[in-house]
Formats: C-alpha cells, sequence, structure tokens
C-alpha cells in the first residue's frame, strides 16, 4: 500500500470519490468543502461530481470546482445512477460513494488508507454517519435511520452497504455486479447481498466520520421510501438467481399476492360456507374466515390497498400535528407508524401495478400449483421446508385434461390427518372420501381435471391451536404433485 504522501503513479490515484449532485439538499457546497480539506495529499484522490440534467446551479459549480473535480453530465436523475456513471468512469483503485449532502472529517482519506493496510481482509467497509438536524422532524428521521444504520453495521451479517459513506476496492464492486439504477436505494441491500454470497468481507470504520444531513420534510421521506419499495418489488418481479438474491427478505406483501386473487379467494370462501359443520361446531372461527375472505373475493387487493392507504394518511396527519406540538418521544413513535404504513401501502400498490403488466415469479408449492391463496411464509421443520394453510386455503392446479392423482405431501406436526375432519373441493364441489387415499405424509386425490388442464382445490378442516402462535393453522403442506392417474378407478 502506497504511503498516504505520494500517489500510487502519476497518472492513477487511489481514491475516487463520488459524488451524485441529486438530493442535495442545499448542502453540496459543505460537500465539496469537506472533501477539499482531505489531510492526505491532493494527488491521492479525484473527485467525480456528477451532475444531472436537473442541477440548477452549473454555471456556480464550475466555478467552484475549477481544476480541482471531474464533472461527469448525465441524463440519469437518480443518485444510484449517477453513483453508477461515476463508478464506470473512475480512475481510481477504491471507489468511494458518497451523496451530496454529506461531509466527511477532514481525516476520513487517511482512515480510509490505513484502513486498508491493516485490514487486506476487507473488500469494503462503511464509515460512521452522524446526523445533522434542522427540526423536530428531522430528528425522528434521523433517529429511526441511525437505529436501522447501527443495527446493519454491527449486527446484521451482511447488510453492511452505505451509500453514504461506502469505499470498496474495485474489483470487488465490479465482481458484485455494481449499483443498479433501476433498483433504486434498494440497490444497496443486493450490492450488499452479493458482497456476502461471493465471499467479500465489508468492515465497518467507526473512527471515520460523516455528518448526514436530514431534512425533516414528510413528502421527501415518501419519495424515498417509495423509490426503495419500487426497486425492491421490481427485483422480486425480475425472479432472480444471482449470489446474494436468497439472502434477501421476501416481504409478506409480495409472498401473499396470490391471497388477492379473486377467484381464489371465493374458492376459499366457498368451501368455508359449503362446510356446515364449521357454522354449527366453530361459529367464532368460521366468522373470523369469513371475514378473512370475504373482502378478496368482492375487491381483490382493493380493500387491503385502501386500508392501508388510510393507516398511512391517518398516521401522516398525526404526524404533522405532532411535530407542532407533540413531544419528541411521540413525534418518534408516530414516524415509525408512518413509515411502516406507508412501505405496506407502496408494496400493494407496486405488486398490483406487476400483476396488470403479467405479474413476478413466485415460490409456490410446486410446479403445477399457478396460484395459491390461504398459506404463511416458508417455514423449516427438522430440516423440511413447509407453509402451514390457514383453515381455509385454495391452490389453481394445471395437468392434462382427464384423470389425475393429486398428492398433497404434509408433515406430521399434528393429529393424525384422518381425524382432522378435513374436506377437499374441486372448482367448487366437494370430492368423495372413496376419492381421497390418507396416509401419514399426507392426502392422494383420484381426480377427473376438466379441459383445459386447470382446475381449483379447495379445503377446509379446523384450526391447529399451536401453543403460543395466534396465526390460524390448517395443513403444514410440504408440496403439491400432479401426475396422471395410470390405475383404472374402482366403480
Amino acid at each position: 500500500m502506497p504511503s498516504p504522501q505520494a500517489a500510487p503513479d502519476a497518472e492513477r490515484p487511489l481514491f475516487s470519490v463520488i459524488i451524485p449532485l441529486e438530493f442535495h439538499r442545499g448542502q453540496w457546497e459543505q460537500s465539496w468543502q469537506g472533501w477539499m480539506s482531505q489531510t492526505i495529499a491532493r494527488q491521492l484522490y479525484e473527485i467525480i461530481l456528477v451532475v444531472p440534467p436537473d442541477f440548477s446551479p452549473r454555471e456556480n459549480l464550475s466555478a467552484l470546482a475549477g481544476g480541482e473535480a471531474r464533472l461527469e453530465f448525465s441524463d440519469s436523475a437518480h443518485d444510484i445512477g449517477l453513483c453508477a456513471i461515476g463508478a464506470a468512469r473512475a480512475r481510481g483503485k477504491y471507489l468511494f460513494f458518497t451523496e451530496s449532502h454529506c461531509w466527511p472529517e477532514p481525516d476520513v482519506l487517511a482512515l480510509c488508507v490505513r484502513a486498508f493496510e491493516e485490514h487486506p481482509e476487507w473488500s469494503g467497509f462503511s464509515c460512521k454517519s452522524i446526523p445533522v438536524c434542522r427540526n423536530r422532524l428531522s430528528e425522528a428521521e434521523a433517529a429511526m435511520y441511525q437505529a436501522d444504520i447501527d443495527f446493519g453495521m454491527k449486527v446484521h451479517p451482511w447488510r453492511k452497504v452505505l451509500d453514504q459513506c461506502f469505499v470498496t476496492r474495485r474489483e470487488a464492486y465490479e465482481e458484485c455486479g455494481g449499483l443498479r439504477e433501476e433498483l433504486g436505494h434498494f440497490a444497496e441491500w443486493v450490492l450488499a447481498a452479493a458482497y456476502h454470497a461471493r465471499g467479500h468481507v465489508i468492515g465497518y470504520l467507526e473512527e471515520a466520520r460523516f455528518h448526514h444531513y436530514y431534512i425533516g420534510r414528510l413528502s421527501d421521506l415518501k419519495t424515498f421510501t417509495l423509490d426503495f419499495v419500487e426497486g425492491e418489488i421490481r427485483y422480486l418481479s425480475e425472479g432472480r438467481r444471482e449470489p446474494g438474491s436468497e439472502l434477501l427478505d421476501i416481504p409478506v406483501e409480495w409472498s401473499s399476492q396470490d391471497d388477492f386473487d379473486p377467484a381464489l379467494a371465493r374458492s376459499a370462501l366457498r368451501a368455508l360456507v359449503l362446510d356446515g359443520r364449521a357454522w354449527s361446531r366453530r361459529p367464532h372461527e368460521t366468522w373470523r374466515g369469513f371475514r378473512r375472505w370475504v373482502g378478496p373475493a368482492l375487491f381483490g387487493n382493493l380493500s387491503a390497498r385502501g386500508a392501508a392507504r388510510l393507516a398511512a394518511a391517518y398516521a401522516r396527519c398525526v404526524l404533522t400535528a405532532l411535530a407542532r406540538v407533540g413531544s419528541r418521544e411521540s413525534i418518534a413513535r408516530w414516524m415509525k407508524r408512518y413509515i411502516a404504513a406507508l412501505i405496506d401501502f407502496q408494496r400493494l400498490d407496486c405488486i398490483r401495478r406487476v400483476r396488470e403488466a403479467g405479474g413476478g415469479p413466485l415460490q409456490r408449492l410446486g410446479d403445477p400449483v399457478l396460484a395459491q391463496a390461504g398459506f404463511n411464509a416458508v417455514e423449516t421443520w427438522q430440516g423440511r421446508a413447509f407453509r402451514w394453510s390457514e383453515p381455509e386455503a385454495a391452490v389453481r392446479i394445471s395437468a392434462r385434461p382427464g384423470r389425475n392423482v393429486v398428492r398433497v405431501q404434509c408433515l406430521n406436526v399434528r393429529e393424525p390427518f384422518n381425524r382432522i375432519g378435513l374436506r377437499f373441493y374441486l372448482d367448487g364441489e366437494r370430492i368423495a372420501e372413496r376419492s381421497i387415499a390418507i396416509d401419514e405424509d399426507g392426502f392422494e386425490l383420484r381426480l377427473e381435471l376438466p379441459s383445459p388442464g386447470e382446475a381449483t382445490l379447495a379445503w377446509t378442516c379446523p384450526r391447529f391451536a399451536a401453543v403460543g402462535d395466534s396465526r390460524r393453522l390448517g395443513l403444514p403442506v410440504v408440496a403439491i404433485e400432479v401426475a396422471s392417474d395410470v390405475q383404472p378407478r374402482e366403480a
């Protein structure tokens, strides 16, 4: 590693500092001054200012930068895209990503030189972010994001890319695919997961300190949150199978989107109504099931989106009022509520648009399953992955028309299957008991599937009351398989 007092060579700087001039919040000059005040030799680093098309003070920029920075003009209007462009045009051995509303303390680059010398195992690292707040809303915003940053840097196994202040070896960045503009700020998580999956270590350099300006404006918060959510849903809709994709959490709004398929919801609701035992033996639980399915059956995800929109609007109104008269504790509490409600609504709305455009790949219970409603997220028990269904569930299956065997493979974790009292329905008609075989691993149904080879299989069963689990649990389903029935049927 070269000394901080001498450039590595005459042409190539050690660091390329990439500053996108989008979302600068009036602080870009402060950021510039912070980088011009670094204690290491100036020839050791280049500053690349990546300029979006709508950057208004262009004339001041040229005068201020003079010959001290490279100006890269771009058609991109997103800071992630601007960062990607800056990285592609950078010359340094190390790429330093930051934001134009952040500014470093004078010793940051000197500390980075030392960190790479002392930690050769690090492919990159993030620095410490120090909030700068202008009002009480910005204090609540900063507290919320700082808690998330601290969790990522100190607890989470891989979520350690912080675009406020992230420096990386160039070859690791390029190997992991870089920042993708179309993913917005979700690109940070995708890049961090790729680093981890490929064995690259990302450190955390707390002594290298950055000041991050929080503006405390709800409209900006909404825009940033939507940007992240749109990138998240776009990534999931692509169905990518690449290093790190398996590390990213699947939000429940995505994994359960089939719950809002009106036809499937009507099948689950019809099965509940047809099962007369439920109304007489467990009326309270049956009423819960009725309320669960009637909204999706009638309105798809419209009712869920409406409820989420109202929750976000209500939280915003309360937060706006508290910003004037409330305590700091109440503002912080309602800030979290607002962001949570906003994310829920934005996810549902983005998923609706994806489905209208043809949908994206989902992890379902097997290749024959085209859609499934009434299932919880994937769990693992003794090394086997499965999903708990709800007491009412429905799946749309595909097979050749004619006689087929449908195998519903389950975990043997509740009472014997032949004593559950489960009833199956095919396209709204109850399946006769003689067509159902039960063993310790599940159910085998011999069915006549109509042309064109698609049908809806639904079932109802009593709720399984698991200790310490308030969910409405039905069958623990491992997989659903469909095969042609080559055996003659009994008369």
